[in-house]
């Protein structure tokens, strides 16, 4: 099941699966807790096992209303079970519904081909986070 939840909801998965065990209140980003600022999770059960975070964050060259995706996280005993997919997918639906035009997202080398399977394309070279690895730029039109 898939719920909007809280900045706090995200930190412990951040933490685990994104930044390999730093203390989940440093795994905060800037905008968290912004207006326009949504995150959501997928249970199984009662257990938290995925994560998005959907910042309203506008793209230059690209027009109008766009999103950006950060942390998006699953669990490792659940990856590759389509749950993140999932998760994208309801953000998407409901993204349009708000009349967003387009997300995009800083991925990780290893999850892009996660996002091409989705419809989002590759608009950079590879490029580097300082301290968390290389990543491309991505982005989906929706509408």
């Amino acid at each position: 099941m898939i719920r909007f939840i809280s900045t706090e909801g995200t930190l412990d998965i951040r933490s685990s699966v994104l930044r390999e065990g730093m203390v989940p209140e440093l795994c905060r980003f800037d905008g968290d807790d912004d207006e326009d600022t949504f995150h959501l999770g997928y249970y199984k059960d009662d257990e938290l096992i995925c994560i998005g975070s959907f910042h309203k964050q506008a793209k230059e060259a690209y027009e109008g209303v766009g999103y950006q995706l950060r942390g998006m996280a699953t669990l490792f005993d659940y990856h590759r079970k389509g749950i993140g997919n999932q998760l994208l997918n309801f953000a998407i639906v409901y993204l349009k519904g708000k009349k967003v035009n387009y997300i995009w997202c800083n991925a990780r080398i290893n999850a892009c081909r996660f996002y091409l399977g989705i419809g989002f394309e590759i608009i950079s070279d590879e490029f580097e986070i300082e301290g968390v690895g290389p990543h491309r730029l991505m982005y989906l039109k929706i509408q």
